[in-house]
């Protein structure tokens, strides 16, 4: 009995007979073929199965190596597993990764760049500064709060109101906190000595101004004024209250400096300040109003936000920035526009040897805008613009700004036959321009006329 391909499987290599021409020319012969063929491969893969595996290998090979030698080997210790990913091939945006601590450096600094930039809008910085202060040293961020204001401006609407232009002038002002409490007790106070004639001034203050007229009342006027007037009249009496050393001559005949009371002062001289108006009729001390206040006076209600606010500020301004054009004899003031005629003389020459030539120095044509800071000269957008520059490099500048307002007229002043016709009114404030003529012409002004500007309102 012939034995089938597959069960002669194992042997077929070594005891099949080849088949004649006849048998592989048949359909049998050819079936008988392929399954030779087929036998071969099934007799290969059976015998790789039953091949032992490596690891066995392995293990049978250390065995006997054991049991046949007695030679000590190190153990071949397998390499880690690596966790390499697998293998492809590297798009455009794939990283070469060549040293593990330099791409760790260029990740940090490649994280840090994708940081959101600290933000160069001047606006979002000077409201940083208002509602977060100063995050660094406070004589570093004033100047650079300066430099906001003198470069970029604060940021305002066609009517001049800025939401943070009355905290900005607190903060150069270094104005105190203080409560709403403590303004409202001096209004309950009633009738200051100087009421009379803040009633007589306040009404036409800034009447031909629509913007002011709609937003500031004349009651708010009165009431911030007759504030401040109380508050320097508690200052005066104290100060009055204090007692002084003055030259008193002992039983010998010699002076010698005693404490005089209050009272022997007041029988030295007649008091300075009457009870009708408040205001001094002469001297070097303090007054609790003088007329132009109200003037003074209005661009710190319209720019603030509460009367509390302009109270503040006000109140810190004359008596901080500007005492000498409060007191009686507004000796501030007239200094004042002493200066004026001198910068002028030195900013342009040849406009103030004309003006000189028609008898028209500073004291006809500049009193209100120095006693005022300018706030005399419409339009109030302009004002609040400029008296920012003004309060954040010094209320000094203030002479300057009006030798920038005669040089801008300086054309027409120098053309015309009767400059006093042009001079009873300035032209509108253009801040912007004012504020570059100014800063230029600061330049050319000395050392000591400089100091007589700084000083000259004390």
């Amino acid at each position: 009995m012939t034995n089938s391909p597959i069960k002669q499987t194992p042997h077929l290599a070594s005891s099949a007979a080849a088949p004649t021409d006849q048998q592989l020319r048949s359909p049998k012969s050819s079936r008988g073929l392929r399954k030779l063929q087929s036998a071969h491969q099934l007799s290969a893969n059976y015998a790789a199965l039953n091949t032992p595996s490596l690891i066995s290998q392995q293990r049978q090979q250390q065995q006997r190596n054991t049991s046949s030698s007695h030679i000590n080997q190190a153990p071949q210790i397998p390499p880690l597993p690596t966790f390499s990913s697998h293998h492809r091939t590297r798009s455009n945006s794939d990283a070469v990764i060549s040293n593990p601590v330099t791409n760790t450096t260029a990740t940090k600094k490649a994280a840090a760049s994708k940081k959101v930039p600290p933000s160069h809008n001047p606006r979002e910085e000077l409201e940083g500064l208002v509602r977060q202060g100063p995050q660094g040293d406070v004589p570093t961020e004033l100047s650079r709060l300066r430099h906001l204001v003198l470069c970029e401006g604060l940021y305002a609407d066609s009517d001049g109101m800025s939401q943070i232009r009355i905290y900005i002038w607190l903060i150069l002002l270094n104005a105190p906190a203080i409560g709403t409490d403590s303004y409202l007790e001096l209004i309950r106070r009633g009738a200051s000595p100087a009421y009379s004639k803040i009633r007589n001034d306040t009404f036409r203050t800034l009447a031909t101004n629509p913007l002011f007229k709609r937003r500031v009342s004349e009651a708010s006027l009165i009431r911030l004024l007759n504030a401040v007037a109380w508050k320097l009249h508690d200052a005066k009496i104290e100060k009055l209250a204090e007692p002084t050393m003055v030259n008193a001559a002992n039983e010998r005949g010699s002076p010698e400096l005693q404490h005089a009371s209050p009272i022997v002062k007041h029988a030295q001289g007649p008091p300075t300040t009457t009870a009708t108006d408040g205001s001094e009729a002469g001297g070097t001390e303090p007054g609790i109003y003088v007329q132009g206040m109200n003037v003074l006076c209005a661009p710190f209600l319209y720019a603030a936000r509460s009367e509390a606010e302009a109270f503040v500020a006000f109140h810190v301004f004359v008596t901080k920035e500007c005492p000498g054009y409060v007191r009686g004899a507004m000796d501030g003031v007239h200094k004042g526009l002493a200066l004026v005629d001198k910068c002028l003389a030195i900013v342009d020459p040849k406009l103030s040897s004309y003006l000189q030539s028609k008898h028209m120095k500073a004291e006809l044509y500049a009193f209100a805008s120095v006693l005022t800071m300018c706030a005399c000269t419409p339009p109030l957008p302009e004002v609040l613009q400029l008296w920012d520059f003004l309060f954040a490099y010094g209320s000094h500048l203030n002479v300057l700004c009006i030798c920038a307002q005669l040089v801008i007229m300086r054309e027409t002043l120098l053309t015309s036959p009767s400059p006093t016709k042009l001079l009873r009114s300035f032209p509108p404030l253009q801040a912007r321009l004012i504020i570059e003529i100014t800063v230029s012409n600061l330049r050319k002004i000395p050392a000591d006329i400089y100091e007589e500007l700084v000083h000259h309102a004390e």
